[in-house]
């Protein structure tokens, strides 16, 4: 039975990105859309595939692993309201970019490389705090500590916001809200070499973190090692977000929402959650920032308010019917 919901999935990813192609500032019928892709030449062949197609590839890989680290995160510290934000990360890469910013570095790949520096840094410090007794990852503690180093960094962020001049100071608003206007074939590449490796230790931990949803004690039994399995899952998981971070900006709600929407078609089985969270959470976001250049063209809204925007009453009536 579940297995016919795959080429539901497959086919809502395929309308997402045909959609990402042809929606914006400028429309293209599908049928433009699949000649530009053949042929360079074709006329819209250049806004194709050096403008859209690019961006629709990095919304998908940036939705699509926020998508999965929320699902595996929310499976290592056992609470469903944890998203990969939770763990300081987008508040390390938020204060390494507008420091970035701040400092008027001209080069386009000084924010990216600050935000990436920034992420792994706290990546690293709240690793550190969440060790008990120096070696044994606690799942509590690992959520505390995110909330304290996040907390930390964006109060610092402030303080750096509050003495920048007027331009630095849009500039940075606009990379904290999120959006993937910097979408390149050079990022997308960066993307590749950077995140699939994470992306896939973490799509082949499904069975692994089925074994320690059992506890512990059982998942030991099974043949599983908890802590390795823990080390393995925030340090893979801490890794991609600051990937995504760093090549898209702060992007929120879709860690947390598309796997609660998920798990209430799939079930919990991370066999096969973790890949359909993917499908869902690169057609979610590439559907989003296609609505965000939608709305008020050519102004283009950060995608990270649009997806807020529908996020937050969706995750409500899930909630609402979970409680019912």
């Amino acid at each position: 039975m579940k297995t016919a919901r795959w080429p539901w999935l497959f086919a809502l990813a395929l309308v997402a990105l045909v959609a990402g192609l042809s929606l914006g500032a400028t429309r293209i019928a599908p049928g433009a859309v699949w000649a530009g892709l053949i042929d360079r030449a074709a006329g819209a062949g250049p806004i194709i595939r050096e403008l859209r197609l690019p961006r629709v590839l990095l919304g998908f890989l940036v939705g699509g692993s926020l998508a999965v680290s929320g699902a595996v995160l929310q499976a290592l510290v056992r609470n469903p309201l944890a998203d990969p934000y939770v763990l300081g990360i987008s508040g390390g890469a938020t204060l390494g970019a507008v420091i970035a910013i701040s400092a008027g570095i001209a080069s386009p790949w000084a924010v990216p490389f600050a935000a990436f520096a920034g992420a792994m840094g706290t990546l690293l410090l709240v690793y550190r705090l969440s060790l008990v007794a120096g070696r044994r990852l606690d799942s509590h503690v690992l959520l505390l500590a995110g909330v304290v180093v996040s907390a930390f960094a964006m109060a610092l962020v402030t303080a750096i916001l509050m003495l920048v001049d007027a331009s630095r100071l849009q500039n940075a608003f606009r990379w904290m809200l999120g959006g993937l206007w910097s979408a390149s074939w050079i990022t997308v590449r960066m993307f590749a070499v950077y995140g699939v490796v994470p992306l896939g230790v973490l799509l082949l931990s499904g069975r692994s973190l089925d074994l320690l949803a059992l506890g512990e004690e059982q998942a030991r039994h099974l043949g599983a090692d908890p802590e390795r399995v823990k080390r393995v899952a925030y340090l893979a998981t801490g890794f991609l977000t600051a990937v995504a971070v760093a090549t898209s900006g702060a992007i929120g709600f879709v860690g947390l929402l598309v796997p609660h929407a998920i798990r209430r078609i799939w079930g919990p089985l991370h066999t096969a959650l973790l890949p359909s969270v993917f499908l869902a959470g690169g057609g979610f976001l590439v559907l989003a920032d296609a609505l965000a250049r939608c709305i008020a063209p050519p102004v283009e809204l950060p995608v990270g308010v649009v997806t807020a925007l529908i996020g937050v009453p969706l995750f409500a009536l899930l909630l609402k019917r979970r409680l019912a």
